[in-house]
């Protein structure tokens, strides 16, 4: 993976836990990191007056400079810079993401159930990125804080990834997936979820089989077992856990996602009109307690 972790952050505590999710990601891949703060990305399309442009480009230099102390303090050896934008937040991270390895957004307000809710600026990126981009719950209980918060469970310490079809499509998922395992030292649970439409088909006569794997369901694993074979040779340490399962995706992935300290779904690159994500990967936003990774593909 080369390019930066580029990470959109507003200034508030909240976003503090996603520049600390960033900068253990960008310490552990040896890759430099950016903070990005755009001083114009307001919650209401209200232009500013004069004095008020100021008092934001002052507060953005102030946050920048804060965050940016609190994380060298811990990661001396990061390569980090800070960048205030003018531009607004969600194009300018989009633009980015032409040339960085990930991006890094933040959910929106305080609480158990704000922290599930994602602004317009990380619905925007996390749908238009052309490189990997995760989102990071607002107070993360798994994120250190840098000042002895809390770190991942150690049930919660597997690489979550959902593989909707095994071949040359689910290479950029396995890819980053595969890394992220590596880089941090923990196992890979691959999820393959079988519609159950296709299931009923496949059996004889159109009826599903008591037996939780059938037919279908092994001739499946095979499958997905084949595809992941040279990945395997590539990243020899990382422990691999396979999972078939006939289901509605989102439900199996949320329920694969329960012990994970990421969630990685894929996104279509193409794929036109308002729903870009699609509804797997607008459920597992929207309903994951870990961060989740949204790589697109073709």
């Amino acid at each position: 993976m080369t390019g930066s972790v580029t990470v959109g952050f507003n200034g508030s505590p909240a976003g503090m836990t996603t520049v600390w999710w960033a900068a253990r990601e960008a310490a552990a891949r040896h890759l430099p990191i950016v903070l990005l703060h755009s001083w114009t990305t307001q919650p209401l399309d209200v232009p500013a007056l004069p004095q008020e442009a100021r008092a934001k480009r002052q507060y953005g230099l102030d946050v920048l400079r804060r965050a940016e102390a609190e994380v060298l303090h811990r990661y001396g050896d990061l390569d980090l810079s800070t960048e205030l934008v003018e531009a607004p937040a969600a194009d300018e991270l989009v633009d980015r993401s032409a040339d960085a390895a990930l991006l890094v957004v933040g959910s929106r307000g305080h609480g158990s159930l704000a922290s599930f809710l994602l602004g317009s600026v990380s619905l925007h990126v996390l749908g238009q990125a052309r490189c990997p981009a995760v989102t990071v719950r607002a107070g993360d209980p798994s994120v250190d804080d840098g000042r002895g918060g809390p770190a991942a469970a150690a049930d919660q310490d597997a690489v979550v990834v959902g593989v909707q079809e095994p071949g040359p499509g689910a290479d950029p998922l396995l890819d980053f997936a595969f890394g992220e395992a590596a880089s941090h030292g923990t196992p890979l649970r691959v999820v393959r979820v079988l519609p159950l439409l296709a299931s009923l088909a496949a059996h004889p006569h159109g009826k599903l089989v008591t037996d939780p794997v059938g037919p279908f369901e092994a001739e499946e694993h095979v499958r997905l077992t084949a595809a992941l074979t040279p990945w395997r040779e590539k990243f020899p340490g990382t422990p691999v856990e396979e999972r078939v399962m006939t289901g509605h995706p989102s439900q199996a992935l949320l329920t694969a996602a329960v012990t994970g300290r990421l969630l990685v779904v894929g996104r279509p690159r193409h794929r036109p009109g308002p729903w870009r994500l699609g509804p797997v990967a607008h459920a597992a936003l929207h309903h994951v307690p870990c961060p989740v990774a949204i790589v697109p593909h073709d």
